[in-house]
Parts: C-alpha cells; structure tokens; sequence
C-alpha cells in the first residue's frame, strides 16, 4: 500500500482524510502544496511525514532551503522525524550532495526500519493474540508493514493470527478510517470500537496487548501519541496488560528531557464539531480544546519498540544503550 509515490521528478500522495471511502492519489507542485499536505492530515503518522518532508525539502526548496526547511518543519512541531528528515536534506545540499538522493535514501531507510520493529513487536506476541491498537501507525503512516501494526502485519505474513480491537480514534477517526481500512485489505480479524470501549474489552479477557505508535520519545521515555492513547495506558496498566510503544529510533529525542518539555500541537475546532460528519455535532459558538497528541508517562510503559531493537525501564539508561 503505497501512501507516496515518487517518480523520480514528481511527488504524489494518496490523500488520507479521503480514506476508506476514495482512494486518490494527488500531486505536489509547490513548497506550499507540501506544508497543506502534512498540516492537514493528507499525508501523516511520523515516519510517513518523515519521508514526505524529505522528497518536499529535496523538490521545492528554492532559493533558501534553511527557509523552506523551517516553513515545512512547522507544519507539525510534535513530530520530530520531519525536522529529523529536512535537517538531512539540508546537512546533503550544503555538503554537496544530492537532496534527491538523501530523500530516497531516507524512504529507503524507512522501509528497513519498519520491518526491523515488526520482527521486534512480533517477537513479544503469541499466535491467537487479542490486540487492542489506538490511532494508526501501519502503512499508510510509514512505508512498509508500518510501526505499531507492523507486527501484525509481518506476522500474518508468518501464518499468525491475530483478533484486532480497534479504537475509531477521535476526533479524526484514524482507527476506523484508517486502521480498520488497512487490516481488512491485509485480511487481518478485526473489529472496530469506540475509543470509551476500551475498558470492556480488557476487562472480558479480549485483549492480551496493546500496541501504538508514536511521534516524539523523550529521554526518560515519556512519549508524544495521539491523544487518548495515555488512558489506554493507565487502562492497560490496571488490568495488567502489556502497553507497548513502537516507532523508529529517529523519535527519541534526547534533548527533550521528559514529556513537559513536550510541545503539543492544538487544532482546529472544527475537527472535533464538523470534519467527518454530515451536520455539526454542537453549536457553532461552543468552544473546543483539540490537541493532537498527549504524553504517556514512561511507568505506565511495559516497552519502547524500536528499529535499533526493543528498551525496558528504566528508559533513560536503556534508549542510550540501544546505540551501543
């Protein structure tokens, strides 16, 4: 499932906020075009807009990079893989290198990356495994099998089988647009629930772990998520169940010392009140707090899965070690 395509003079995204009901494939033209694209949500999911950013920053920086780089880069502070990605194409173009090249490698790195961390993710599961997942991190929000579903994912292809529950995700319903749409096209069992769901289905016994994604790790392994993803956590710590969170290395930012120092992105009302429905869900005047993500605190976290392979608590010492 192809969610960027490069041609090797022209960008296309497939459009997510068109998903599950239209497949489209649109083109970048512009340095403008790119910045819409990721603060909009058409291309998303941090090493997805990792990528992107690359192939946009390589394509239409113009006559400043350093000025494109921080105009794309604010499209979405919390996500540090696209400042991660545009520093390359701006450390490639004043060494003399390609930005092409350096944005292809960086979408052929990624590819690797993610099969690395599903084959991580994979180890720590059982066949007939119930798994509760939040927001979306396959895919459509990477490159290949994807970061929280890529074990699932790599694991059907292995002859696992595993039941999904899946959170719709509000307020942008990525757990059911685009979670539920991946896992029934890779002809993986899932059902799709509402996020206050969540409880019940540990509580019966449905759920053996939970996997999410993420979009910034700090040094003492607090982690930036979708919003609600930390109530999944404090859920999970309750019954018991393993919460693990998986996502490339490239999301640990050592210098962020812990989830305060977390800049999250507000968002428009309008995501919560009209976007996706066909009439609005509370009156035009009625004010909304929409942040895109909230911090999981590192006690409330069984493991960081990574590319570079898997931390345990305590994190501060553990994410470092990987390296060695």
């Amino acid at each position: 499932m192809e969610n960027i395509k490069f041609d090797g003079k022209r960008l296309f995204i497939l459009d997510q906020t068109l998903l599950p009901n239209e497949e489209k494939y649109i083109e970048m033209k512009s340095v403008e075009d790119c910045f819409n694209a990721i603060k909009l949500l058409q291309v998303r999911g941090a090493p997805a807009i990792g990528i992107f950013a690359g192939y946009s920053l390589a394509l239409f920086h113009g006559n400043n990079i350093e000025k494109a780089k921080e105009y794309l880069d604010s499209a979405r502070p919390t996500a540090v893989n696209l400042s991660w990605a545009t520093a390359r194409i701006v450390n490639a173009f004043n060494n003399g290198k390609s930005p092409i090249d350096e944005a292809v490698s960086i979408h052929n790195e990624d590819i690797e990356m993610c099969r690395k961390i599903s084959e991580y993710g994979l180890s720590l599961l059982k066949n007939g495994d119930g798994i509760l997942t939040h927001c979306n991190a396959g895919e459509l929000a990477t490159s290949k099998y994807g970061t929280g579903l890529g074990p699932l994912i790599l694991g059907k292809e292995k002859g696992y089988h595993f039941h999904v529950y899946s959170d719709e995700t509000r307020p942008l319903l990525q757990g059911a647009r685009l979670t539920s749409y991946e896992l029934e096209k890779a002809g993986i069992d899932v059902t799709l629930i509402c996020d206050n769901m969540a409880s019940l289905v540990m509580k019966k016994g449905l759920i053996n772990a939970v996997l999410v994604g993420c979009d910034r790790v700090a040094a003492n392994g607090d982690t930036a998520n979708k919003i609600g993803t930390s109530g999944v956590a404090i859920l999970a710590k309750h019954y018991g169940i393993p919460f693990y969170v998986l996502g490339p290395y490239s999301t640990v930012d050592f210098s962020t010392p812990a989830g305060d120092d977390i800049v999250i992105e507000e968002r428009e009302a309008d995501e919560i009140k009209s976007m996706f429905f066909e009439k609005p869900t509370a009156l035009p005047e009625t004010r909304c707090f929409n942040p895109a993500f909230d911090v999981t605190d590192n006690s409330l976290i069984t493991a960081i899965i990574t590319d570079k392979g898997i931390a345990y608590p305590p994190f501060s010492k553990t994410l470092k070690e990987l390296l060695k």
